[in-house]
């Protein structure tokens, strides 16, 4: 599944193709009632099957980013290791480890080695990881650590400035527990 994001307007579709030519016929909307769409600030994240991660494991596999282990073979295109069961191979590896090519080389959009995506009218849309949408972080691997951490971090920047007041001597004990509460 693509999405397209564009401040607070998301286009969601089931494939490349579709997610384009949805994006195309917005901007195409937007160009005929006299609105100005800037690309710049156009993201798209492909999530789903396709989805792209980016998990800290040493040796990665070139499809699905898992830790590789003996049973691997090597794309001849983007030289990264990708596991059997990644690589679709059937029968002996050996035979085809001279012209094995992975299936994010094949598919430049879906690898985890693409930066952007061609929108079809020289426009190319930046391809990303996560983003912030109507305050709340999403992720391409859909899990809650990068909206946790987004909040967390909020709530520490609000809260930085009321701590001197929390520890000034000078404020009663009652009206810093009560401030202390409305905080938390």
């Amino acid at each position: 599944m693509g999405v397209v994001v564009r401040n607070d307007l998301v286009v969601i579709a089931g494939t490349e193709d579709d997610l384009i030519k949805r994006h195309n016929e917005w901007k195409d909307n937007m160009k005929n009632k006299g609105f100005r769409v800037n690309m710049n600030k156009t993201k798209v994240m492909i999530s789903g099957e396709w989805q792209i991660t980016q998990k800290a494991v040493r040796w990665p596999c070139g499809v699905c980013d898992k830790g590789i282990c003996n049973n691997s073979i090597q794309c001849t295109s983007c030289q990264k290791w990708v596991h059997r069961k990644c690589s679709g191979i059937k029968g002996s590896m050996y035979k085809v480890m001279n012209s094995f090519v992975c299936t994010g080389c094949m598919n430049p959009v879906t690898g985890t080695g693409c930066t952007s995506v061609d929108s079809g009218d020289n426009t190319d849309l930046e391809l990303v990881v996560k983003f912030c949408y109507l305050g709340d972080m999403l992720s391409v691997d859909g899990d809650a650590d990068a909206a946790v951490e987004t909040r967390i971090q909020i709530g520490w920047n609000k809260f930085r400035p009321v701590a001197p007041l929390l520890t000034n001597k000078d404020i009663s004990l009652i009206v810093r527990g009560r401030l202390y509460s409305s905080c938390v």
